[in-house]
């Protein structure tokens, strides 16, 4: 059920005023597991694997080659597919076609990766899964949307963020058992993630809309790409927050194995054991963090604190970063950023939701957020070898490429602070 608040319609989406139960939040945490550890799975383990199948000379030009293309189609689809599932209306919903349409979809091109025997087929089906992978996942945060009452936005927001980092140590983990045989690495991700979704779809509900669907028209596809930030200017600050961390986020994970060689002087193995280990702490630190302060946030009542304060925090262990020299700072470092960016995402994701600017298309604007998501990923590398480069012929200028990566996830602090529709 939901009800519109008097006096905010245009500005705010339908609010739901029935409470989601715990069977509803279970099933949204396995159905954003289910997708992630199928889309994720790829890109730490198997696809490497497969491109050494490839290539064994040169598998590093493969996975430049079909990665970015992949990212491409995730920047496109997400807003498109988020758009399409707000004019959808069928006997089974309007969400629910695209969450099983896409995960089959995915589940289909992870085979076809699996069987690619050159560079093009292997692009082709990486494609189709970054293109299948987005339906689902912009149809489950629109159906997040349209379920979930603003005082549960909060901890409904920790289990999506805990559902997506457990999945990517499952699929690392998954890959340990299945490295000896890369068809199943690839198939049994993404059938695990069919069934988790289908889990989900019986336990969401998918009401239609009362409002009629205006006509489809070529305006209305390049209008998914688009939130106006002059009319919406809560949702533009909103976008900057979420672009920014991950801006920052990303420069510093891209190079975070060759800075463990080049700047604490670690050997190729034991730079990718002292890796993991600091993922597994980040991941620890996140996980508690994000089961605490989704739940905090829904009793305070407050979005703009916690998302803004943790962004803050994610930028002083970076800046701890650039000033390390040993194994234990870096430890250390991790555990900062990871309790922070475990506030973060469990509440970033409540603040997005409760300042939506159209009524009707939750899921379009949602698509528009995920631009901030995607597009950073493609930008961050590039940036960061700029500042390696900085009075560094052979690009090893960490203090300059980590304090960058501060400096953005500190002005992501200070965009959330002109919002004005959230506490």
């Amino acid at each position: 059920m939901s009800t519109e608040i008097p006096g905010l319609h245009p500005l705010t989406t339908p609010i739901a005023t029935r409470r989601v139960s715990n069977m509803y939040l279970a099933g949204l945490g396995i159905a954003q597991f289910g997708i992630f550890i199928a889309i994720l799975s790829p890109i730490f383990v198997s696809m490497q694997l497969k491109a050494q199948q490839l290539n064994p000379d040169d598998p590093a030009s493969i996975i430049g080659t079909v990665l970015p293309i992949g990212a491409l189609g995730a920047l496109l689809s997400n807003p498109l597919f988020g758009a399409l599932s707000d004019r959808t209306r069928t006997r089974w919903g309007r969400r629910r076609p695209w969450l099983l349409g896409g995960i089959v979809g995915l589940a289909i091109g992870l085979g076809l990766v699996a069987g690619s025997t050159n560079v093009v087929e292997i692009t082709l089906a990486w494609l189709l899964c970054q293109i299948a992978s987005n339906a689902a996942s912009a149809a489950l945060i629109a159906s997040f949307a349209d379920n979930v009452p603003i005082e549960q936005r909060g901890r409904a927001s920790s289990v999506v963020a805990i559902a997506q980092n457990v999945s990517i140590l499952a699929g690392i983990y998954l890959a340990v058992y299945l490295v000896g045989n890369l068809p199943l690495l690839f198939l049994a991700p993404g059938v695990l993630g069919v069934l988790c979704v289908i889990v989900y779809v019986f336990v969401a509900k998918d009401v239609l809309p009362t409002n009629p669907v205006k006509p489809f028209t070529f305006l209305n596809i390049v209008s998914s790409f688009w939130t106006n930030p002059v009319k919406n200017p809560d949702f533009a600050f909103a976008w900057w927050s979420r672009f920014l961390i991950t801006f920052g986020s990303f420069m510093f994970t891209t190079y975070r194995l060759l800075y463990m060689e080049d700047r604490l002087g670690l050997s190729s193995a034991k730079a990718v054991g002292a890796v993991a280990l600091g993922v597994l702490l980040y991941t620890i630190a996140l996980l508690i963090s994000s089961l605490i302060s989704g739940y905090v946030s829904d009793r305070l009542r407050r979005r703009k604190i916690f998302v803004g304060g943790s962004t803050l925090l994610f930028a002083i262990g970076l800046i701890i970063l650039a000033h390390s020299g040993t194994l234990g700072v870096f430890y250390t470092a991790e555990i900062v950023m990871g309790f922070a960016y475990g506030i973060y995402t469990a509440v970033d994701t409540a603040l997005v939701v409760d300042v939506l600017p159209n009524a009707d298309r939750p899921g379009k604007d949602l698509g528009v957020i995920n631009i901030a998501n995607a597009l950073p990923q493609s930008l961050a590398p590039a940036v960061g070898l700029v500042l390696l480069k900085i009075g560094s012929s052979a690009g090893e200028n960490y203090t300059a490429m980590i304090w960058g990566a501060g400096i953005a996830t500190i002005l992501g602090a200070l965009v959330v602070i002109p919002i004005k529709r959230v506490r």
